[in-house]
């Protein structure tokens, strides 16, 4: 191979390397109601829709979510923050997956399997906050490792009374 050849490939496999951040994504955007996601992990992204904003107001929506695991999760931890001006104003965190905390149909998948989940989702709230806002989440295993990271914006100014 040539020196020029090589040293182009060794650019290119430098550059991919360096830029490890991922696009944002539209989750949905509807007159009032905006909610974007971008993966915080570097190392993976992976697809996340919902059929249409209005849906997540009456509180049980569809949606459609797929990646394949790098890790195992045996254990798998949810903590999600909401950020306001850059401040962080509510936290929360749960077992997801663990001894007698088996909350989701994926818990025990091993590494390479690719997850995928087609259905309902409650979140188990009267109405999403108003506001532009950030909710970051992060997804680990039992080990601590970081299986799935994602920060969304919202902007949500739908009239609920």
């Amino acid at each position: 191979m040539k020196t020029s050849n090589v040293l182009l490939l060794i650019s290119v496999l430098l550059y991919i390397n360096a830029s490890t951040e991922w696009p944002t994504h539209t989750v949905c955007k509807e007159d009032n109601l905006e909610i974007y996601y971008k993966s915080c992990d570097p190392q993976q992204d992976f697809s996340f829709s919902i059929d249409r904003c209005s849906d997540i107001a009456t509180h049980t929506f569809d949606v459609k979510a797929a990646m394949t695991l790098r890790h195992s999760i045996k254990e798998l931890y949810v903590k999600l923050a909401m950020i306001i001006n850059g401040k962080t104003v509510l936290t929360y965190s749960d077992t997801l997956c663990g001894p007698g905390h088996n909350k989701l149909i994926f818990c025990g998948k091993k590494k390479g399997e690719r997850l995928q989940y087609e259905g309902p989702v409650t979140l188990g709230i009267k109405e999403i906050p108003q506001g532009d806002y950030t909710l970051s989440a992060k997804l680990t295993n039992e080990d601590d490792v970081t299986v799935a990271c994602a920060d969304f914006t919202v902007k949500n100014y739908l009239d609920y009374y």
